[in-house]
């Protein structure tokens, strides 16, 4: 172990010795002198040259000692290559506590892989980015300590990247576990349409698409201004100026998708969103303040927008409009098991202010003990 100071600017305040120093000087016990009427026929004898002297020695020392640590308090002691020599076990969600710990034994320590890596006597976490942890616990951890990491026989919370650590694990599979949901998936849009009398041609285009998307549409058309629940989307084909309804609509969280024909200041920024074989932008549109407000850029009919009648036009769509699926995260645990090709990081420094402050505490107390004592102020 090696011992450092990652502040020794903070031994600055050992300065405030003098402190202690002074405050003896100025209170120690003074000699009060007594007249005797006998005394006054006495010449008087050369006064003696008065010593420097501290009184009460050990209340000066715990004194002193206080602001001594106080300041290396300050300065921040820490060592530097102290590690517990445990063997920690890492637990995945979805393992059985109770198996878990039959595998492992009673004296075992086990911790979940989540965040903080509690204890497995808490209640089982929810689902957690299992790879990530399990490379920060590994990276945390001495070189030379072994790890085991008890995993059901499917993982979720996985990355797309295989799991490198630094040292050789114990990957251990625990049969039995208990299922585990499968992530869940993007929800499918739901379209509700508003057009203006008249104007209901465009329609069959969205209507395609969302029978396209299930086998039971989630789709509505209506003429009017209605304004459907905040969690479909609204596709506005009135042309014209957007009433301010709409707009608040969507600032409140809504996403609406507008005919090119309509009158509406665009968000800043506004990029184009879908492009067509030649780079001319087809859909533009940008965040507005909680929501998404998109605009085609051209009328919705084949002869300018042949897209219309492309195949993929009910997927470019969706993809527009909707959140991106999950990418996949739930794997085979035989097939994950980490390989040990990265270096170890060096260890970050063992702070020891806790213990510091313990002990500042401690000669906190004994120095009020011997202040306050009833002795002391003895006439």
């Amino acid at each position: 172990m090696t011992p450092l100071l990652l502040a020794p600017l903070g031994l600055a305040a050992l300065a405030a010795l003098i402190v202690p120093l002074l405050i003896h000087l100025r209170r120690r016990t003074e000699e009060v002198p007594v007249d005797f009427a006998a005394l006054r026929w006495l010449d008087a004898l050369p006064r003696p040259r008065s010593k420097l002297r501290f009184d009460e020695l050990v209340l000066l020392a715990l004194r002193m000692l206080l602001i001594a640590l106080l300041a290396l308090l300050l300065a921040r002691p820490a060592v530097l290559g102290w590690h517990d020599d445990a063997a920690p076990i890492l637990v995945a969600p979805g393992v059985e506590p109770v198996a878990a710990r039959a595998s492992a034994g009673p004296e075992a320590d086990l911790r979940w892989i989540a965040p903080g890596f509690p204890d497995i006597a808490t209640p089982p976490p929810p689902q957690s980015p299992v790879s990530s942890l399990i490379r920060q616990f590994d990276a945390e951890l001495a070189p030379e300590v072994p790890l085991t990491i008890m995993v059901p026989p499917v993982l979720n919370g996985v990355d797309a990247e295989p799991l490198r650590l630094t040292r050789a694990v114990q990957w251990q599979v625990v049969k039995g576990s208990q299922k585990t949901d499968d992530p869940a998936l993007a929800a499918t849009p739901a379209l509700a349409v508003r057009y203006a009398a008249g104007g209901e041609a465009p329609v069959r285009y969205f209507r395609a698409a969302a029978a396209a998307w299930r086998d039971e549409p989630r789709f509505e058309a209506r003429a009017g201004a209605e304004l459907p629940p905040r969690d479909q989307v609204l596709v506005w084909l009135a042309p014209g100026r957007v009433p301010q309804a709409v707009v608040d609509w969507v600032s409140a969280g809504g996403t609406a998708v507008l005919s090119h024909a309509v009158e509406v200041a665009m968000p800043e920024p506004t990029t184009a969103l879908w492009r067509d074989d030649a780079g001319e932008t087809l859909v533009e549109g940008g965040p507005l303040g909680s929501g998404r407000l998109l605009r085609f850029a051209r009328p919705l009919e084949p002869a300018a927008m042949p897209a219309l009648l492309d195949a993929d036009f009910a997927a470019r769509l969706r993809d527009l409009i909707a959140p991106a699926a999950p990418s996949p995260a739930r794997v085979l645990s035989t097939a994950f098991a980490p390989k040990a090709s990265t270096p170890p990081f060096p260890l970050p420094p063992r702070e020891l202010s806790a213990w510091l402050g313990l002990l500042i505490a401690l000669v906190f107390c004994a120095e009020r003990v011997l202040a306050s004592r009833r002795r002391r102020f003895a006439p």
